[in-house]
């Protein structure tokens, strides 16, 4: 009898989660359609340097020629948007929801919380939570450079990811060697055990990955000036990491790691970076005001920008790790650490705008829905609380959109 409560109940919740997804594919695809190309848009649709339109690839490809040169590295990002500038505005909407759809599969693959619970989850957070849905993810430009990139970035991330196991924590793994000193004879042969276990585990390599990962990783790293360094740093410690429990890496992984690198650099060095920091005022400031100014940026960032999601992220680990005793797992440590560095290198930038938040965000959800999946897996009767509090964030992000077509429609005056 209780089993058949708990069958009904999961398939109630179920059927819950799926109308709630089909509303938010709805009302997401209706505010895009709503919102028309605008600012950066008009100056994308056109070949930058000249007064004309783009008309095919060979426009864009002069285009981002231009200016990698004379206004900012961002050329894959900003080669993306004109590419969807170039489709025009309703197959630009299209792949806003296409691309919002996967940004929560990659948030949940990455989390390892592979259910449409957790899916309906990470699309809610990251809309609900956000420091600018705007701007970050509907105005072309900044979906272009923020939602389309994320999902590569992501992407990106989840193949290193997926080689380490999800054990213990990071700090856990400098004590490992002596801990194994200590062992008394009867414990010899738990090496060997743990080998061979250490095998099953190992996953199968993804097909083809040689081929598409050196792309990947240019593209991830190419993405933007804190998450390509960020994403960069992190698969470098999963490669080191990997290398100290196995003692042996896969090729591609270093492969896909130089070419992350690679976008990195051309980003950051590009030559219209700095034409275009010479025309921020702030520049011309002594360094002691620049250096508040900066870390003034920073303290915003945590303090305004992300600290609803800071705030829901605080909750579930308390949660897991003070009441439930759990750790939260080395793949978590890495998102964590991941998000830190994104939000932590905007000390090198005069700049720090809400919007430039969303990647940041993005691993933080991630995060999030992994440390869940851990709490439900030891506590399952707290699953219907976890679908009541995303219910609340899904609320917040359907009044964002539902406010902006309640003023386009002419409903609010």
């Amino acid at each position: 009898m209780n089993g058949g409560m708990k069958e009904k109940s999961r398939k109630v919740m179920w059927i819950l989660t799926g109308i709630l997804t089909l509303i938010f594919i709805l009302v997401v695809y209706m505010t895009n359609s709503e919102i028309p190309f605008m600012m950066d848009d008009n100056w994308y649709s056109t070949m930058l340097a000249e007064d004309r339109p783009i008309e095919n690839f060979a426009d864009i490809v002069k285009s981002q020629v231009w200016h990698y040169y004379n206004w900012g590295g961002r050329s894959m990002t900003h080669g993306i948007l004109q590419l969807t500038l170039l489709a025009g505005t309703r197959t630009a909407d299209i792949l806003n929801v296409l691309f919002t759809l996967l940004l929560g599969g990659m948030v949940c693959l990455a989390a390892d919380h592979r259910r449409l619970p957790a899916f309906l989850a990470g699309i809610s957070l990251v809309l609900g939570l956000n420091a600018n849905w705007k701007m970050s993810m509907f105005w072309q430009a900044g979906a272009a450079n923020y939602l389309y990139i994320t999902v590569f970035i992501l992407a990106y991330l989840y193949c290193y990811l997926r080689e380490l196991p999800d054990e213990g924590s990071l700090l856990s793994c400098f004590f490992r060697r002596e801990r194994k000193k200590e062992n008394t004879g009867a414990d010899k042969a738990e090496p060997a055990y743990a080998e061979s276990a250490e095998r099953v585990r190992e996953p199968k390599t993804l097909p083809g990955i040689f081929l598409w990962i050196i792309p990947l990783g240019i593209l991830a790293g190419w993405s933007n000036e804190n998450m390509g360094p960020a994403v960069w740093i992190v698969s470098l410690a999963v490669i080191l990491l990997v290398l100290k429990e196995k003692g042996r890496i896969r090729i591609w992984m270093i492969a896909g790691n130089l070419a992350c690198l690679a976008g990195s650099v051309l980003c950051i060095i590009a030559p219209g970076n700095t034409v275009r920091t010479g025309q921020i005022k702030e520049e011309e400031y002594g360094i002691l005001w620049r250096i508040f100014l900066r870390g003034y940026g920073e303290s915003r960032g945590i303090m305004e920008y992300l600290f609803p999601v800071l705030l829901v992220l605080g909750f579930v680990w308390i949660l897991n790790s003070c009441v439930l005793k759990q750790l939260p797992g080395r793949r978590t440590e890495l998102v964590l650490l991941c998000a830190m560095l994104s939000w932590g290198a905007f000390v090198l930038s005069p700049h720090y705008p809400d919007r430039a938040s969303f990647g940041t965000l993005v691993l933080c959800v991630c995060a999030i829905l992994s440390v869940t999946a851990k709490i439900l897996k030891q506590r399952a009767d707290l699953a219907w609380p976890m679908w009541f509090a995303m219910l609340f964030c899904w609320l917040r992000g359907m009044y964002f959109c539902g406010e902006y077509l309640a003023l386009a429609w002419g409903w609010i005056r």
